[in-house]
């Protein structure tokens, strides 16, 4: 998983907000009747427009191969980014994982994040539920994953993960009344990608044995969602 920058908050590696599932439904009966999606499985990134945050306007921008890949393949060959993505290297790497989504059938939708009209991060919007992710815990359908890496050098360290990861799970929410919670899944070792997602709102789950890492299941459920 990508790491957003932000510094942990301040007992963050004590706390332990996990929650059983059963409990967590007793409180799901404001989430609207599921409801088909229609052709689009993630209600129209594309048209969620801009949003306040603390740190100014941020949109998410839906991929255009051509006119974002030569930016995006820089920040996959950043070492702090490759670390966790590895998409680095001469190869086609970054284009080939850009294109299978694009190409796909919209189940996870790439996008450039920008800030005050400067593209500064790279997000991944996708069906959780849909996702080889779902054999790995207790999926709900119209889970919503996220994935997201600070892109330029100039914005990190600034703790734009925890401010950018929180506006991003709220527009998800907004956007997607059929969906009860948004997930995510950091490498458990990149504990100040955990720690943005805990400061976010998120709450630790599980860890979760994926195929190329150990993830920390991160969950925002809309229900808890005025409380975290």
């Amino acid at each position: 998983m990508p790491p957003p920058d932000a510094s942990s908050p301040g007992n963050a590696d004590t706390l332990d907000l996990r929650l059983p599932d059963d409990f967590l439904a007793l409180f799901t009966k404001d989430v609207r009747p599921l409801t088909p999606a229609g052709e689009d499985l993630l209600d129209r990134v594309g048209d969620w427009g801009p949003t306040a945050t603390s740190a100014g306007a941020f949109h998410l921008v839906p991929v255009h191969l051509d006119r974002d890949l030569p930016l995006i393949g820089r920040w996959m060959n950043d070492p702090a980014v490759a670390a966790f993505w590895e998409l680095s290297g001469p190869g086609t790497a970054t284009e080939d994982h850009l294109r299978a989504q694009l190409d796909g059938d919209g189940r996870s939708v790439p996008c450039l994040g920008m800030l005050n009209g400067t593209p500064m991060s790279y997000w991944e919007i996708y069906r959780a539920d849909l996702d080889p992710l779902a054999r790995h815990y207790p999926a709900r359908l119209h889970d919503t994953g996220i994935h997201l890496l600070i892109g330029g050098v100039a914005h990190r360290g600034r703790g734009l993960g925890t401010v950018l990861l929180r506006a991003v799970s709220d527009l998800v929410l907004d956007r997607r009344p059929s969906c009860a919670r948004v997930v995510a899944e950091p490498d458990l070792r990149n504990t100040p990608s955990v720690a943005a997602f805990l400061g976010a709102g998120f709450r630790f789950s599980a860890e979760v044995e994926l195929p190329d890492k150990k993830a920390a299941l991160m969950v925002r459920d809309r229900a808890l969602r005025a409380l975290l």
